[in-house]
């Protein structure tokens, strides 16, 4: 199931379907699942820990560490599919949304090729 073939509703019912078989759905406030977000995230930075950008970069030649980075990105969206159906979220909606306010707030004849001004 590749990026291109799979839509955000059809993570989010697989996210469910495990969920449920597991009668985890108890377990999931917005507030653990944010937590949760948060450790998984920290564990994905660890990987990138005390590097240089470039190395970091290079990071994509090696099959084991990038497996390791997967591993934790699936993790990190996981929590993501959880908080979106612990809340009712429409993550496509709310990602559009927030890249219009995001055109508005860095217009790109501004900060072209800037993080800052």
């Amino acid at each position: 199931m590749a990026d291109s073939k799979t839509t955000i509703q059809q993570l989010k019912n697989h996210m469910a379907e495990f969920l449920t078989e597991r009668d985890w759905h108890q377990f999931h406030s917005p507030k653990n699942l944010a937590m949760g977000l948060a450790i998984e995230t920290a564990e994905l930075m660890e990987h990138f820990h005390w590097m240089e950008l470039q190395e970091s970069r290079d990071l994509k030649e090696d099959a084991d560490r990038m497996q390791e980075i997967r591993e934790e990105v699936a993790d990190c969206l996981s929590y993501v599919l959880c908080l979106a159906l612990s809340m009712d979220l429409d993550l496509s909606d709310d990602f559009y949304a927030k890249i219009i306010k995001n055109k508005q707030k860095y217009p790109a004849e501004t900060y072209k090729g800037k993080y800052r001004l």
